[in-house]
C-alpha cells in the first residue's frame, strides 16, 4: 500500500506541475500580447505622422505639377510671341533695305538732274526735278519710319526674351 500513496502523490504533482506550466504558459504568453499592444501603440502615431507627412508631399507635387503647367503654356505662348515678332522684324528689315535703295536711287537721281546745267540741249525741265526732289522726302520719310520700327521691334523682342527667360527659370525652379 505505500505504493499507492506515492503513485498518488506523483500523480498530483505532475497535475500540479502541468496546471503549474498551463499557467505559466498563458501567463507567458498573455504579457507579450499585452507588451504587443503596447507596441501598436507606439506604431500608431508614428504612421499617423507618416501618412500626414505623405498626404502633404503628394499635395505639394500636385501644386507643383498645376504651376509647372501653367508656365509651360506661358512659356509656349511667349515662344509664339517671339517667332511672330522675330517674322515681323525680318519683314521690317527686308521693307527697309528696300526703302533705301529706291531712297538712294531717287537721291542719286536728283543729284545727277541737279548736276545738269539748265541750259544743256537735253536738260530736264524744272518740274521733273521738283516730282523727284518730292519723292526723295517720301522715300526719307519711310526710311526713317522704317528704322524707327526695326528699333522698336528690337527692343520689344529683347523683352520677350527676358520673360521667356524668367518664366523658364521658374520652371527649373519647379525641378
Amino acid at each position: 500500500m505505500t505504493e499507492a500513496p506515492i503513485m498518488q502523490l506523483t500523480t498530483r504533482a505532475a497535475a500540479v506541475l502541468s496546471t503549474g506550466l498551463v499557467l505559466a504558459a498563458v501567463v507567458g504568453g498573455w504579457r507579450p500580447a499585452a507588451a504587443q499592444a503596447v507596441r501598436s501603440d507606439d506604431v500608431l502615431p508614428a504612421l499617423l505622422v507618416e501618412v500626414k507627412g505623405l498626404r502633404a508631399a503628394m499635395e505639394q507635387m500636385a501644386g507643383s505639377s498645376a504651376r509647372a503647367q501653367v508656365l509651360i503654356g506661358r512659356l509656349q505662348l511667349q515662344e509664339g510671341r517671339i517667332a511672330g515678332m522675330i517674322r515681323r522684324l525680318d519683314t521690317v528689315r527686308d521693307e527697309l533695305a528696300g526703302a533705301k535703295r529706291q531712297y538712294e536711287q531717287l537721291a542719286g537721281s536728283v543729284k545727277f538732274l541737279s548736276d545738269k546745267s539748265p541750259s544743256d540741249p537735253g536738260g530736264e525741265p524744272e518740274g521733273v526735278l521738283d516730282g523727284l526732289k518730292s519723292q526723295v522726302t517720301s522715300a526719307r520719310a519711310n526710311v526713317e519710319r522704317l528704322a524707327a520700327e526695326e528699333a522698336q521691334l528690337t527692343n520689344d523682342v529683347a523683352a520677350e526674351q527676358a520673360r521667356w527667360i524668367d518664366i523658364n527659370q521658374r520652371l527649373d525652379e519647379l525641378e
